[in-house]
């Protein structure tokens, strides 16, 4: 799971609820259960202080006897934390009895500290003891008419009920620490099963792109089924708008360049009247004009096709013997260097006449000697990506770099003898562009100009 990514994001956000769910629940069962260990403590405390009244209330043995350790060891040892205490009320003189345990400390007095009573009049909390000891202490007040008033307290240490608690405590982090993870990587795994679908569209538009596949195939899940459909529409779409616009240029090329050519040979024929040297040259400029913008008009509809690749190799090879016999007469060498596979993620023609128009001025310029070099290489990008290097090289008189600059713009040629229009280069630089592209110009190693063309690789 990359960053910012939607796996990401779903599992951080379960991660988040399934810990804070956990920590709630550990908190309400921690508590839970020291509530059920203080009741337990509490109804054996309960025990003894029935004792304590039972033997206060024996009319035989009188208030003043009963058993000290009430079945109890801990109330005989001294400091025990365990410990007994009645005292007599509304007598002059105090009368205290208390467990041996209790030495000669003396236990608080709860109905002093304002703690409300229960129904039977127990009062129950936790109280400091003797040597500093936590205690856990009920109270409750007896009243045997004649016999008297009784303050009955019975105390017990609570490291016994915290011992308890704690363990429970350790116990449970353990097993919810466990039930944790687990529930973390089944989440996981419900995120990386939830989001495939969405994988398989993301690989089948890669493999679209790079020409592998022309649609998104295979079955989706019903929320994903109409985004796959939808996005084969859209390319059947996109390859009907392009097919289209072809078709358009087409009929328009041939429209406009029949009445040029009339208007043409119509001023050819007044030969030197102003009227139509001036008609002449108009039409030049419309006719470089109408092919500007329909050379535009055609890149862009075939560049924005998708799923199109194409060998660079036999693109390569084949223009370089084509040219050689169209300048055999001058004598020109082509020497090619490209490896095996290599792909243009792009469409052949337009491959054919970048690659062309480079070579063909290379030609047209070397003294009898191109070099053609392809070469992959990976792009320094972000993401990285790879790309495909042509260069073009040839050994002719080269261009300065505002000569190289003036070269790059439609329509502009720097020696009116050599034949063309000067709109070789930047159609080169339009269509490299179009595709993500760049055509750069420099110094030759052979001495003349070199072309280094970089496209998409796929």
């Amino acid at each position: 799971m990359r960053a910012k990514s939607l796996a990401l994001r779903l599992f951080l956000s379960a991660a988040a609820w399934t810990v804070v769910i956990l920590v709630i629940t550990g908190i309400v069962l921690s508590s839970l259960y020291r509530q059920a260990v203080e009741r337990s403590f509490d109804r054996r405390l309960g025990v003894y202080l029935r004792t304590l009244v039972a033997e206060i209330a024996t009319p035989d043995e009188g208030p003043d006897k009963f058993a000290q350790s009430l079945g109890e060891p801990l109330f005989d040892l001294p400091l025990s934390g365990w410990y007994w205490q009645v005292t007599r009320l509304g007598v002059p003189k105090a009368d205290v009895r208390s467990s041996r345990s209790l030495w000669d400390k003396g236990l608080p007095n709860l109905e002093e500290q304002s703690l409300a009573a229960t129904g039977d009049g127990t009062r129950r909390s936790y109280v400091e003891g003797p040597e500093d000891q936590r205690l856990r202490m009920i109270e409750r007040t007896v009243d045997l008419g004649e016999e008297g008033r009784f303050r009955v307290s019975v105390a017990g240490d609570t490291a016994e009920l915290d011992e308890e608690t704690r363990a429970f405590d350790r116990a449970l982090i353990l097993t919810f620490a466990a039930l944790g993870v687990g529930l973390l990587l089944t989440t996981m795994f419900q995120v990386q099963f939830g989001l495939a679908p969405l994988k398989r569209i993301s690989a089948g538009l890669s493999a679209i792109r790079s020409g592998q596949a022309e649609r998104l195939g295979g079955s989706f899940p019903a929320e994903i089924a109409p985004l796959a459909s939808e996005t084969n529409a859209l390319i059947d779409a996109n390859r009907e708008i392009v097919e289209r616009a072809r078709t358009h240029v087409g009929n328009l090329a041939h429209a406009l360049k029949t009445p040029l050519s009339v208007m043409v040979n119509e001023a050819a024929s007044r030969g030197d009247d102003p009227l139509a040297v001036k008609v002449r040259e108009q039409t030049d400029i419309m006719r470089d004009q109408v092919t500007r913008h329909l050379e535009r008009a055609r890149i862009a509809a075939r560049a924005s096709v998708v799923s199109s690749v194409t060998d660079v190799p036999p693109v390569v090879t084949a223009l370089a013997r084509t040219m050689e016999k169209l300048h055999g007469v001058r004598g020109i060498a082509i020497d090619i260097d490209t490896p095996t596979e290599v792909r243009f993620r792009g469409e052949r023609q337009d491959l054919e006449e970048m690659v062309g128009n480079l070579v063909d001025n290379a030609c047209k310029w070397a003294q009898s000697r191109v070099s053609v070099e392809v070469t992959p290489e990976q792009a320094e990008a972000n993401p990285p990506s790879q790309v495909v290097r042509i260069v073009v090289d040839d050994d002719g008189p080269g261009l300065t770099p505002a000569q190289r600059e003036q070269v790059a713009h439609r329509g502009q040629r720097l020696d009116e003898t050599k034949p063309g229009s000067g709109l070789g280069l930047s159609i080169v630089v339009e269509l490299a562009g179009l595709y993500g592209g760049k055509l750069a110009l420099g110094s030759a190693p052979i001495g003349g100009l070199r072309a280094e063309l970089v496209l998409p690789a796929a």
